[in-house]
Formats: C-alpha cells, sequence, structure tokens
C-alpha cells in the first residue's frame, strides 16, 4: 500500500500488477453477469448512449454478485481508508462497475471527471484477462493534460491501475479479443441543486 501512496504523491498514478492473485481473479471472473447494458455517457439527466464515443457494456458491482465481489470492494475501502489518511482528499464512497469488451470494443479518450460536476477523485481499473498478447490490442492509453502518452497498458490479469480522475485523460483502444475489466471510482460527498449525489 505504501508504494500506491508514495506514486499518487509523485505521479498522480500506480500501476499495480498482481493486485489479485490468479485464484482471486478466476473467482471474480465466476462472478460477471449474464446480462449487460449498454454502457452510457453522463450522469443522472445528461445521460446520453455515444456508440461513436463508446461500444463496451457493463454491469454495476454490488456486494450480492457473490462473495469474490465483496472481497474486491473490501480491498477498494482498504484503499478509500489509506488514500484520505494521506491526503485528506475526503473520499466518500466507490461505485464500479464489470466492463466486458467484445471484439471491435472501444472508449475513446475522455477524463472521468463530469463537467460541471467534479465528483469523482480517483478511479481504478481492474483486469481480469490472461495471457494477453500485443495483438489482442484493447490497451489503455493514458494521457497527460497536455495530450503527452504517459502509459500504454495491456489489460493484463490482476493489474490494478489507480489514477486521479481530474489529471489523465484516457482511452481503450479498440480490442480484438473479449476482455474484461473492473472500473471503478472513489467519489467525494457532492450536493447539485440541493439534492445529496450519491453514486448508485
Amino acid at each position: 500500500m505504501q508504494k500506491l501512496i508514495d506514486a499518487l504523491d509523485e505521479k498522480g498514478y500506480y500501476i499495480w500488477d498482481d493486485f489479485m492473485s490468479a485464484t482471486q481473479v478466476e473467482q471474480l471472473k465466476s462472478c460477471l453477469p449474464e446480462n449487460w447494458k449498454q454502457a452510457c455517457i453522463g450522469r443522472n439527466d445528461e445521460v446520453t448512449r455515444a456508440a461513436s464515443i463508446r461500444s463496451d457494456k457493463i454491469h454495476w458491482l454490488a456486494s450480492n454478485l457473490g462473495e469474490p465481489v465483496q472481497v474486491f470492494l473490501n480491498q477498494m475501502e482498504n484503499i478509500r481508508h489509506e488514500v484520505n489518511q494521506h491526503f485528506y482528499l475526503g473520499l466518500f464512497e466507490y461505485e464500479a462497475h464489470f466492463a466486458k469488451y467484445e471484439e471491435g470494443d472501444f472508449y475513446k479518450k475522455h477524463l472521468d471527471c463530469f463537467r460541471g460536476n467534479e465528483n469523482r477523485r480517483l478511479t481504478t481499473v481492474f483486469y481480469m484477462n490472461d495471457s494477453w498478447t500485443e495483438e489482442d490490442g484493447g490497451e489503455l492509453v493514458v494521457y497527460d493534460l497536455d495530450d503527452n502518452v504517459i502509459a500504454k497498458l495491456p489489460p493484463k490479469s490482476g493489474r490494478l491501475f489507480v489514477f486521479l480522475s481530474e489529471q489523465f485523460p484516457h482511452e481503450v483502444l479498440p480490442t480484438n479479443k473479449q476482455r474484461f475489466s473492473i472500473a471503478g471510482w472513489f467519489r467525494i460527498n457532492g450536493v447539485k441543486d440541493n439534492v445529496l449525489d450519491i453514486a448508485r
């Protein structure tokens, strides 16, 4: 955990390989749902479906999806506690979903903070793909705010990528085979139009 804290302090992001064991990843994959929903862009009244921007499908995480999911959520809670203790970010809750990319699917470059509602402060992406090769595509490309590429990450099984949501635009390149991940966000407690903005 200290390596994560140090990297966030120095660079704003951390690549945590072997965050979960192969056995834990397989247990998580056993919780993948049968029913998926086409991913959307935005939140609340501003949600739109934009196939030209992203084509993946999602299923929101909840503890009732199985014990392996609860184990994952518990680990995210540990990260929330440690980050709050060191950086005083006031991270209040964590929201996350399974993401499924079929062959040809992609997600064009974007920031994880929604304009005018910047409650997402820390992003996590966890990968569940065995024996991924360069020919399989589907890399996560991460940029700085000056549009320089700072990382190009294959979706390697067991890898967790953590980064400051407001600092790093990113995209998922088209994948050449089925690809699974968990995308998540630590959020602060926000109020918009006198309504508490709770994740879900």
